[in-house]
């Protein structure tokens, strides 16, 4: 999908992180394991959702905060993948992550890390440049975990702070998530166990979830909920819609950056037209490419669009 007219997206990770990605040939304890040069990518939800928009030739802005060696190494990372970025300055490191490779079993293993602490005035800070920039923007999208330091009702500030945009993206867990769809918001991303800890539910069958999204929408003020469930595919779900994507047959090289590619390519897709059938393809076409990219490399954009056009989606209401 090349850009045709510029079109100003915003995203706000306040939790970033470089990502290291290395392989081994077999993890074992108590041994020194030989690892394969590591890969340094940039990392947190909105820094990999706006590289995916750049791949799929849409760009956008990055708001992050960065500090210390790691924080210099990210704000690298993020210009050698040209995008565009505003960097507020902390005073401690930017986290660093981790994902080993399991050559001999073929698994994946990630370590995660809590992210470094923000005082008040750092995490506020990252909301003035928000708050500066999202009137001219057509979408806002707030993306990852919080960290030490971020009140749990962040996100809801987000979506205070993103007033003079037409459309606000929140993909997070939890209370966090919670507090911005409180203050109401466009789209969400959950996964299945986000969107059951979410709904109170524990089954997973498509009448359930169809349900179970119908009364998020009457509890919430939310427009669309975009639900990935891995393998099974994923449901597409507005007031007065229901579209349900199969999975697509791949063999996943990695699971990381699946659930970012899948937003990004979905908010490329929506970023040029108002199909929502069409950028759910995308979207599932975008996820489904990001398990095709070793380490944290998230999807390629020649991937995207040929799975795109294979992607089966059908309507489930109104028939």
């Amino acid at each position: 999908m090349a850009e045709t007219a510029p079109i100003r997206i915003v995203t706000l990770t306040i939790n970033p992180a470089v990502d290291i990605s290395t392989s081994v040939k077999k993890m074992q304890p108590f041994v020194k394991m030989r690892c394969a040069e590591a890969q340094r990518d940039p990392g947190g939800g909105g820094i990999n959702v706006a590289r995916v928009l750049k791949r799929l030739g849409t760009d956008a802005t990055a708001i992050y905060p960065a500090g210390g060696a790691s924080g210099q190494t990210l704000s690298a990372l993020v210009e050698r993948e040209a995008v565009r970025s505003i960097v507020i300055p902390t005073s401690n490191e930017t986290r660093e992550d981790i994902t080993v490779f399991d050559e001999t079993t073929r698994e994946q293993f990630r370590l995660v890390f809590p992210g470094t602490h923000l005082s008040e005035f750092e995490w506020q800070q990252c909301l003035d440049a928000l708050a500066r920039i999202s009137c001219q923007a057509a979408f806002v999208i707030a993306s990852g975990s919080l960290p030490p330091g971020a009140p749990d009702d962040f996100y809801g500030r987000v979506v205070q702070a993103s007033k003079g945009a037409a459309r606000v993206i929140v993909d997070t867990t939890g209370a966090a998530l919670k507090a911005a769809l409180a203050a109401g918001v466009y789209l969400i991303k959950p996964n299945l166990r986000e969107f059951q800890d979410l709904a109170g539910i524990s089954s997973a069958d498509e009448p359930s979830l169809i349900a179970a999204g119908r009364r998020l929408f009457d509890r919430y003020r939310i427009e669309i909920i975009a639900l990935s469930m891995g393998s099974q595919g994923a449901l597409l779900l507005t007031r007065d819609m229901a579209l349900r994507a199969d999975g697509l047959p791949i063999v996943p090289v990695s699971v990381s950056g699946a659930g970012d590619s899948f937003l990004g390519a979905m908010v490329s897709s929506l970023a040029h037209d108002d199909n929502l059938e069409r950028a759910f393809r995308y979207g599932i076409a975008g996820g489904s490419a990001a398990l095709l990219s070793p380490g944290t490399g998230l999807c390629r954009a020649e991937d995207v669009q040929r799975l795109a056009a294979s992607a089966n989606v059908t309507k489930v209401y109104p028939v």
